[in-house]
Order: C-alpha cells, then structure tokens, then sequence
C-alpha cells in the first residue's frame, strides 16, 4: 500500500484537527520550532481490538508519557477500510519524541495493557511511521 492512496482513502477526515476553532488555537501556543509530527499507520486483522485499546488505556498512556494526540481516523475506503488505523501524534522535538517512545514502551500499566489485549495473539500486523515538520503554511495544531 503507498502512502497516497492512504492519505486519499483519510479524505475529508484529514482536515478535522485543522478546524477546531479554539482548541487549535489553544494547541497552537504549544507549537515551536521544534515541534515535529508524527504520522502512525497500522495495518491489522483485528481492527475492533485495536480500536478498544486506543479507546481505553492507550491514549491516556501517550499523554502521560508527553506524547499529544492530534487525530485518530480510520479509512472509509477499500482496501484499508477495516484493516488500518492512522494516528497523528504531535511532539516538541525529536528527541523529545524518542524520550517518550522510551518512556511509553517501559511503563509498566502500557505493559499490562499490551498483555491483556494481545492475550489471543498481537494486534498489529504492521505499522509505519512518519516523523514530519510543519511547513511554514501550515495552521499550528
């Protein structure tokens, strides 16, 4: 799968953490100029799993470990719908980023959590990862 025919399959949802009036506004103080994106794609079998964890203990471990979320979609169109998760996480550096990957990875509630969802085998097929900056254009979210 190429990357853009999975930004096409996002469609309109790509848009949504740009218009969020206030909240961007508020998001935007948090932004400098090391801030860098990054963009996760799964690939799985077991959408529904993988989308209760996220719903649960997940994104509540990502903050706790300073990682921001910026956006969760999942794609309306064939051949990702129903297999892909696609994340926006936002952090205030690179090495900022690698420290919470560190952090997130040795927390022992994610390791609970992780075992406890992957009890009847893992989630995630495959995943990918995009480290990107904003460009000068770009509304700071």
């Amino acid at each position: 799968m190429n990357r853009r025919t999975l930004l096409q399959g996002m469609g309109a949802a790509a848009a949504l953490p740009f218009m969020g009036g206030l909240a961007a506004e508020a998001q935007s103080a948090e932004v400098g100029p090391d801030t860098v994106y990054e963009l996760r794609i799964y690939h799985t079998s077991k959408l529904e799993a993988l989308l209760a964890r996220f719903g649960g203990q997940e994104t509540k471990l990502f903050e706790k470990a300073g990682m921001h979320c910026v956006g969760f979609w999942t794609p309306t169109d064939d051949p990702l719908k129903g297999a892909t998760l696609i994340y926006l996480l936002r952090h205030k550096s690179r090495e900022a980023a690698d420290a919470s990957w560190k952090a997130f990875r040795a927390d022992p509630e994610w390791q609970k959590v992780k075992a406890e969802s992957e009890k009847d085998g893992t989630l995630v097929d495959k995943n990918e990862s995009t480290f990107m900056a904003l460009t000068s254009f770009s509304p700071k979210v």
